[in-house]
């Protein structure tokens, strides 16, 4: 048995035989005939289970358990900051990471096969605030479609509302998924949950249509020119010039000094300087690499400076129509 193979409902029905019947009756009482039959299946096929294992899994279990709880007392930045001072950064990371999901209110989940045109059709009766927080709460993929489906005014108020938002309370939750339920009768319990933000809204926003982006964006800008440049930030980042075809690359690399990309590359993942050396002839790629030596060690900063540099350019580059990111743009942008 490899632990880093394990599934979720593994883990859980080691943690269930390890944590005794009585424990176990209590956790199973709370769970959907679904879940029941499934972790009931995985307990019925352990085996032997190696000391080790099964230390590992308790473990896990009440990093999470303790995370939740600081949850309820804080929120999720106290949460993480408690736990980066007790387990580490690293560690606290992984452990909020895997509790992210279950963050979600899971009633909400109830939306997740509906077609966007329909839920959009929903929020045109729902108020500004009560649509961004619900769309918080679907994965980035499909609260794009549903925002590219709202009239043009809407999807602005809408991404600004999501940019701004902060934690949520449980009894708001609860009261909306109440009138979920009713509308589209479908059963579901609350739980915690946080939502938006610039980087919630920056996830919609890298999947969306170009038209309804470029909309949302000049609102939020006319709205908050400081959290429009934030929400921008966070929807391209350096690394993800790896999004960019041949072409593209090729064009960017024609806007950017050598000094400014020799910095840039210093930090870059391998990825990254794979895709740029494959775009450049032999001569440039040994002239950036023997720069790049010859700086030896530089600040951070400056190099965040020069990666945010020819972030811009991209950006600039891609609002002109000159390149295209990967995953990004409608239909009509599709060249054939």
């Amino acid at each position: 048995m490899n632990y880093d193979e394990m599934t979720p409902q593994q883990k859980a029905a080691v943690a269930l035989v390890a944590f005794g019947p009585e424990v176990s009756a209590l956790v199973l009482k709370g769970l959907s005939e679904k879940e029941l039959e499934k972790i009931t299946i995985e307990i019925a096929n352990l085996r032997d289970v190696p000391p080790e294992i099964e230390e590992r899994v308790i473990t896990e279990c009440h990093d999470i358990f303790m995370a939740r709880q600081y949850i309820s007392q804080g929120g999720v930045d106290f949460a993480t900051e408690i736990l980066q001072k007790a387990v580490g950064a690293t560690r606290a990371k992984e452990i909020m990471t895997r509790l992210e999901s279950s963050l979600r209110s899971s009633g909400f989940s109830l939306l997740k096969d509906i077609d966007p045109k329909q839920l959009a059709g929903f929020f045109q009766n729902e108020h500004p605030q009560t649509t961004a927080l619900i769309l918080t709460q679907l994965n980035p993929q499909q609260a794009a479609s549903v925002l590219s489906e709202l009239a043009p005014e809407l999807q602005a108020e809408v991404s600004l509302r999501i940019a701004t938002m902060e934690k949520i309370s449980p009894e708001i939750l609860k009261e909306i998924e109440h009138t979920l339920q009713e509308h589209f009768g479908a059963s579901s319990r609350a739980d915690l949950s946080v939502s938006g933000g610039a980087k919630s809204i920056a996830e919609i926003l890298n999947l969306i249509d170009t038209t309804a982006e470029k909309n949302i964006l000049q609102s939020l800008e006319a709205d908050d020119p400081d959290l429009a440049a934030e929400v921008k930030n966070m929807m391209f980042v350096f690394d993800d010039i790896v999004l960019l075809d041949d072409r593209s690359i090729q064009r960017l690399l024609k806007e950017v000094e050598t000094k400014d990309l020799s910095l840039a590359l210093k930090a870059a993942s391998d990825e990254v300087k794979n895709k740029i050396f494959a775009n450049v002839s032999e001569r440039v790629s040994v002239m950036i690499k023997e720069e790049m030596e010859f700086m030896g060690p530089t600040r951070l900063s400056d190099v965040e400076s020069s990666q945010s540099r020819i972030v811009e350019a991209v950006r600039r580059l891609e609002e002109e129509g000159q390149i295209m990111i990967s995953g990004r743009g409608g239909k009509e942008d599709i060249i054939v």
